[in-house]
């Protein structure tokens, strides 16, 4: 009986961490690239990072086991030098195998998500090498618009027809450099965050959906700041409406100065904390009686430990935040692109401050 118990308790820890744990297999065969040292990588954002260097037999082939959790698949591709030989997508348990060559020509088997990121692979290639061909060609501005105009109906509809497939990742930031993306135009914001929502249902925990997701949050959040200003009217600075330390809306229209600093900073970061006691308070004292306020927006996307902060140091001003930490409309509308960040607003404009110093005599002239 005791070895009946020690029996069953290793196969309930075996079977644990095969719950835990898994793997899926790349079985590769580039045929003419025998005895080969090739690269696997691994997507890391949006960018392909180093995975392991395996080396092909003499017939061209190698097999490798690649750490997939149940739920999450992996982007994993392969690559000879500088070339992109095969682009996989790799759920658990999968066995995809592969017959490629060294130009970047392959086909795939046993991986449906694969698969399917090949079609969209293979559909941007012919893209970029009919804009290529147009190009040589001389062809008019309205013939490569044309193609760039079929080539995005066709990118919508994968993507819309695949949204269930972390497969349409790719294809939503496909570029041909210089910033010029299949979904570069304002609206494809929306596309974006319908693709987040859907993948969102079938992979919560990936890593991937949560990138996408943050990435449609910043296109939604340019998006709505292009139509307000399309229909906004004419000011001098713009307007910002955020939670308060307190609980209540604190808008900068509403506040009665005649100079408001606006100021991005960080409660994480231990220079911008010494910067408020060292600078910004002795500031404050000096000019609020003559018509100065601060505006004060964190980015720390945990409220609470900002509000702690906010207390412990005793920031008599405006302290604001909306937990949304680098996705927080108020950057884009004030197109800060880092923090920490100082902006002086007056009934002339905006004006961008850099340093205690130029702080001081900006203040001082705007309150004379």
């Amino acid at each position: 009986m005791k070895s009946f118990k020690i029996l069953a308790l290793a196969a309930f820890v075996i079977a644990a961490a095969a719950c835990q744990g898994g793997k899926a297999t790349v079985d590769c065969t580039v045929a003419d690239a025998p005895s080969t040292a090739l690269l696997l990588k691994q997507l890391n954002g949006t960018t392909p990072v180093t995975l392991d260097t395996v080396k092909t037999d003499a017939a061209g082939h190698f097999s490798y086991k690649v750490k997939v959790a149940e739920g999450n698949p992996e982007f994993v591709y392969v690559y000879n030098g500088d070339t992109r030989l095969a682009s996989l997508l790799l759920e658990k348990g999968e066995k995809a195998v592969v017959e490629a060559d060294t130009l970047g020509n392959y086909s795939v088997s046993g991986s449906a998500g694969s698969a399917l990121l090949k079609e969209g692979d293979d559909a941007f290639r012919a893209y970029v090498g009919n804009l290529i061909a147009l190009s040589e060609a001389g062809a008019a501005p309205s013939e490569i618009a044309k193609e760039y105009v079929r080539h995005y109906r066709e990118a919508v509809r994968f993507v819309v027809v695949n949204n269930k497939s972390l497969a349409v990742i790719p294809v939503l930031y496909e570029n041909i450099g210089g910033g010029t993306g299949t979904f570069s135009g304002a609206s494809d914001a929306l596309i974006f965050r319908s693709a987040c929502d859907s993948l969102k249902t079938v992979y919560p925990n990936s890593k991937y959906v949560k990138g996408l997701e943050q990435e449609a949050q910043r296109r939604i959040n340019l998006f709505e700041l292009s139509n307000r200003m399309k229909t906004a009217e004419e000011r001098v600075y713009p307007n910002v409406k955020m939670p308060s330390v307190n609980g209540t809306a604190a808008e900068i229209d509403s506040l009665d100065a005649k100079a408001i600093l606006v100021y991005f900073w960080d409660d994480r970061e231990a220079t911008h904390k010494i910067f408020n006691l060292d600078v910004l308070k002795p500031v404050y004292e000096k000019y609020q009686a003559r018509g100065l306020e601060i505006y004060a927006i964190s980015v720390d996307p945990d409220k609470a430990a900002w509000a702690q902060v906010v207390k412990s140091q005793e920031l008599p001003w405006i302290n604001v935040n909306d937990g949304l930490g680098t996705a927080s409309r108020s950057l884009y509308t004030f197109n800060v692109a880092a923090v920490p960040a100082m902006i002086l607003l007056t009934d002339s404009g905006m004006d961008f401050i850099s340093g205690e110093k130029q702080l001081r005599a900006k203040i001082e002239k705007a309150l004379k």
